[in-house]
């Protein structure tokens, strides 16, 4: 029963050093990369270690998140520029009571991928 349990939940358990590990079986389930897969791939590429490759991915974001709170805008050529968009107040409408509903004014942070990067992205996955 728990291998069947293991099978839909896609999990490839092993015993390692006496410790239970997993590994994700079907990749379409895990396509999402973490932070801590960004740190572990940075640290492997330069030869950082793990912490000083985390102070900075943790810098570079509080960084972004700073400048943003400032209103401002960070262009990375190559890849892409962050900005703050305004998002007007409006009326919508509440399907299940179909009565309006006031949306208030709000600021949100936007990224626009660079006509370089779209492009790369484009070739690796058609």
């Amino acid at each position: 029963m728990i291998a069947n349990i293991l099978w839909f939940l896609h999990l490839d358990v092993s015993v390692e050093r006496n410790r239970l590990t997993y590994n994700h079986i079907c990749s379409a389930w895990r396509n999402t990369v973490t932070k801590a897969d960004i740190i572990d791939q940075i640290s492997a590429g330069t030869g950082l270690t793990k912490l000083e490759t985390e102070a900075v991915v943790n810098g570079f974001i509080s960084v972004v998140k700073a400048e943003l709170k400032r209103g401002g805008r960070i262009d990375l050529r190559g890849f892409g520029s962050f900005t703050v968009q305004h998002r007007a107040a409006r009326t919508a409408r509440n399907p299940r009571k179909n009565i309006p509903v006031h949306v208030p004014a709000t600021n949100i942070p936007a990224f626009k991928p660079s006509k370089e990067f779209k492009k790369e992205v484009d070739e690796a996955i058609s």
